[in-house]
């Protein structure tokens, strides 16, 4: 395991071994290229796997999941083509435990809840659109979210996602009055200064696919963060 930070890269290596690289993603950062241009976060775990290895040519990094621009936390890479096939079928077959934090602006109506909706994806404005039965071309979405502390003015919940949807977790916590801080999308009324939301994957609990050892890594929330921190 290693938790390298590196100044040149600003990553920040949270497990790694011969067959997969897991990375703290920062506020902003893309995990893969899209129109925009941007350099993505696959393309810097590259560069840093050349320039630790001393590799020749080029890198190989299979990108196994994704998550949302603007949160922060967990992202799994393959580091080779014989693992990343084992990689996805963990994900497609929800092997693979995930748990995010999400501060959000009202108590939600219960403590602990189960929520079951159908999410059908707008591509014009890239939106989740939230169904409380089923509909024609939406797709069925679960989580279960626990309230695990209330600050000043907000509530931290730990949700575990049983599906992974387009915005599922921003567009499910809105559908019930709690929409995610800074989430303009979604319904809160006001953007964060970095453009971000307070959502961070924060646990990832699997059996590796190829050694077969129990995976559980733990994403640190943003250092630079006032209201993280307060969750402390």
């Amino acid at each position: 395991m290693s938790k390298f930070l590196s100044n040149e890269y600003n990553l920040q290596v949270l497990y790694e071994d011969n067959h997969c690289i897991i990375v703290n993603k920062r506020v902003g950062d893309i995990v893969q290229g899209d129109k925009t241009g941007d350099t993505p976060l696959s393309e810097i775990v590259k560069l840093y796997l050349k320039d630790k290895y001393n590799k020749p040519g080029n890198v190989y990094l299979g990108v196994v999941h994704r998550i949302d621009r603007p949160t922060s936390g967990l992202v799994l890479f393959a580091k080779t083509s014989k693992s990343l096939p084992r990689f996805n079928k963990l994900f497609a077959e929800k092997s693979a435990e995930k748990t995010y934090w999400a501060i959000v602006k009202n108590p939600p109506p219960k403590k602990r809840d189960t929520l079951i909706h159908w999410l059908r994806k707008n591509p014009k404005n890239n939106k989740a659109i939230v169904f409380t039965k089923e509909t024609s071309n939406a797709k069925k979405a679960i989580l279960t979210y626990d309230l695990i502390k209330e600050l000043d003015n907000y509530y931290l919940l730990e949700i575990n996602l049983e599906t992974g949807r387009h915005h599922q977790i921003r567009a499910q916590l809105s559908a019930i009055g709690c929409p995610i801080k800074g989430d303009l999308k979604y319904g809160f009324d006001r953007s964060n200064p970095d453009g971000g939301i307070h959502l961070h994957a924060r646990k990832l609990k699997l059996e590796h696919p190829v050694s077969h050892e129990l995976i559980e890594v733990e994403a640190p929330i943003p250092e630079n963060d006032a209201l993280w921190q307060a969750c402390f």
